[in-house]
C-alpha cells in the first residue's frame, strides 16, 4: 500500500500539528538557549525542534520479523530502508519507522549499536555504542543545522549531532563515534537482494501511522525549503541525495543525479587525494537508487571493477557484484567487499552545511 504523501490530514511536521501543506510555511524559530556545559559548535545554530526530550521516542530492541510476515506489510516497496549485514543475517530498518523514531538502539550479534536517521537532513548513519559502555541514545528535541541532536541517557547533558559523528556539547564534548556501514536503498531492491532479510515490525508499542510521511512534500527534489535556518549551497539541488565521504579536506559528495545519469549501474574510482591510485570504489544502482563505497582489496589483491555493460563485474575474475558489494556469480561468488563505514547518504544541503569545503564528483 502506498503511504499517504500529500494527504490533507493533520500530521506532525517538525513537532507542530499542521496540515501537510503547512510544511512549506516558514517559521520564526528561536535558537535554543543551551544552559548546560559549553558546546564546541555555535550555540546560535542550535534550535528547538518542537517536541522536547524524547518527544520523538527512540526505539530500543524492537521486534524484527521476516519480510513475509504480517508485521512487515506496512512497508511501501518504493520507500527506502537502512540495511545492515550482520553475522546472523541481513536486517532492514525502514525509513517509514525512522520518520517517527529517528534512533533505534539495537544489540546485534552481541554488539550494541545505534541506527539513526534524521528526516530533516535525510541522513542515515549507524554507530557502535560499545566504546561508550553501551549507552543508549535518545532524541533530544534539538537540532543543529537542521540535523538530529542525540543525547546519551547516561549523562543527559551531552549532545551528539548525528552528522558531526560525535559529542559537541556537554561532558562528553569531543568524544567521537565509531561508524558502522549501512546501505540505504528502496525496500523492493533490498528485499530482492536479501529474501531472508528481517525487518522491524510495525508493532513498536507506539501508536503511529507508519504509512504516512509526516513532512508533506519536504523531501521532494524541487522543494529547496528547510524548516530551520541553514546555509544553502546552491551547487546542487538542496534535497538531492548524495553519498558523502568525509575527508581531511572537506570530503567528496557523489550526487545521485550524477551517478544515475543515463546508466543502470555505475562504478566510480574513489581517489580522495587525486593520486591516480584509488583504494576504494563507489557502486551505484539506479533501480535501487543506492550508492556505497567499498575497499577494492579482497584477500590482499586489488580488484578492478567495471559497470559499462549494465552489470558490475571485476576484470580479474569476471565475477558479478551487487550494489551492496556481494559477488553473486563467478569464481568469487559468495564473497563480500568491505564497505567503508564513514560513507553515508544525506540531502545535499545538509552534507554541504557540515562539510562546506566538500568537492562534488562529476564524471562529465
Amino acid at each position: 500500500m502506498k503511504h499517504a504523501r500529500g494527504m490533507s490530514a493533520l500530521l506532525v511536521c517538525a513537532g507542530l500539528a499542521v496540515t501537510v501543506s503547512g510544511c512549506r510555511e516558514p517559521y520564526d524559530w528561536q535558537p535554543f538557549n543551551w544552559q548546560g556545559p559549553v558546546c564546541s559548535v555555535p550555540a546560535a545554530e542550535i534550535f528547538a525542534g518542537g517536541p522536547g526530550q524524547d518527544g520523538i521516542p527512540a526505539l530500543t530492541d524492537p521486534e524484527f520479523v521476516r519480510h513475509t510476515e504480517s508485521g512487515a506489510s506496512y512497508i511501501d516497496p518504493e520507500e527506502r530502508v537502512i540495511g545492515l549485514h550482520t553475522d546472523s543475517g541481513p536486517i532492514a530498518i525502514p525509513l517509514q519507522i525512522m520518520w517517527y523514531h529517528e534512533i533505534v538502539n539495537l544489540v546485534v550479534d552481541g554488539q550494541r549499536i545505534a541506527v539513526t536517521h534524521c528526516p530533516l537532513t535525510g541522513s542515515s548513519l549507524a554507530f557502535d555504542r560499545e566504546p561508550l559502555g553501551g549507552v543508549e541514545f535518545g532524541v533530544s528535541g534539538l537540532l543543529f543545522r537542521s540535523n538530529l541532536m542525540m543525547y546519551d541517557r547516561s549523562t543527559e547533558e551531552s549532545l551528539w549531532p548525528q552528522m558531526s559523528r560525535g559529542a559537541r556539547c556537554g561532558t562528553r564534548d569531543g568524544t567521537e563515534l565509531a561508524m558502522i556501514p549501512v546501505y540505504e536503498m528502496r525496500w523492493q531492491s533490498w528485499r530482492s537482494l536479501h529474501p531472508d532479510t528481517r525487518v522491524i515490525s510495525e508493532d513498536t508499542g507506539h501508536l503511529r501511522d507508519y504509512l504516512a510521511y509526516p513532512y508533506g512534500d519536504y523531501d521532494e527534489l524541487n522543494n529547496s525549503q528547510t524548516l530551520f535556518p541553514v546555509q544553502i549551497d546552491g551547487r546542487r539541488p538542496a534535497k538531492e541525495r548524495v553519498l558523502g565521504v568525509p575527508g581531511s579536506e572537506g570530503g567528496i559528495a557523489y550526487p545521485f543525479g550524477e551517478l544515475g545519469r543515463n546508466v543502470a549501474v555505475r562504478v566510480v574510482e574513489h581517489d580522495p587525494e587525486g593520486s591516480g591510485s584509488a583504494e576504494s570504489v563507489v557502486f551505484w544502482n539506479t533501480v535501487s537508487e543506492s550508492a556505497m563505497l567499498f575497499d577494492k582489496t579482497l584477500d590482499g589483491a586489488e580488484l578492478t571493477f567495471d559497470g559499462s555493460g549494465g552489470i558490475i563485474v571485476d576484470l580479474e575474475t569476471d565475477s558479478q557484484w551487487t550494489v551492496d558489494g556481494e559477488a553473486v556469480s563467478g569464481p568469487l561468488s559468495g564473497r563480500r567487499l568491505e564497505p567503508v563505514g564513514e560513507a553515508y547518504v544525506s540531502f545535499w544541503f545538509a552534507w554541504a552545511a557540515f562539510e562546506p569545503d566538500t568537492r562534488i564528483w562529476s564524471g562529465f
